[in-house]
C-alpha cells in the first residue's frame, strides 16, 4: 500500500507498519509500499507491539506512524553509540 490508501484505510489511527519498497535519499528514508501490520487507537500500544516484533527479528523495517499525517517523512540519523562514564 501507499501512504494516501493506508490514510484511507484507517483514518484517525495509529499505524505501525512496515516498509517492502524503500530507498534512501540523502538523509531522508522513502517509503514507496509499506504494508499494514496493526493499527491501533494509541501510540503506547504500537510501540510495546513494534518493540515485540524488532525484539524477534530487527532486520525488518518497522515504523509507526499516525494517519492524520498527510505525509511521512523519517529522517535517517547515524547511530554513535553509547556514551559510558569511565
Amino acid at each position: 500500500m501507499k501512504w494516501p490508501e493506508v490514510r484511507q484505510h484507517f483514518p484517525d489511527r495509529c499505524v505501525l507498519v512496515e516498509a517492502l519498497q524503500s530507498k534512501t535519499v540523502g538523509n531522508e528514508r522513502v517509503i514507496k509500499e509499506m504494508s499494514v501490520i496493526d493499527d491501533f487507537e494509541n501510540g503506547n500500544t504500537a510501540w510495546k507491539v513494534y518493540k515485540k516484533l524488532h525484539a524477534e527479528n530487527q532486520n525488518r523495517e518497522l515504523y509507526i506512524f499516525h494517519t492524520n499525517n498527510e505525509e511521512i517523512k523519517v529522517i535517517e540519523q547515524p547511530y554513535i553509540g553509547v556514551r559510558r562514564k569511565i
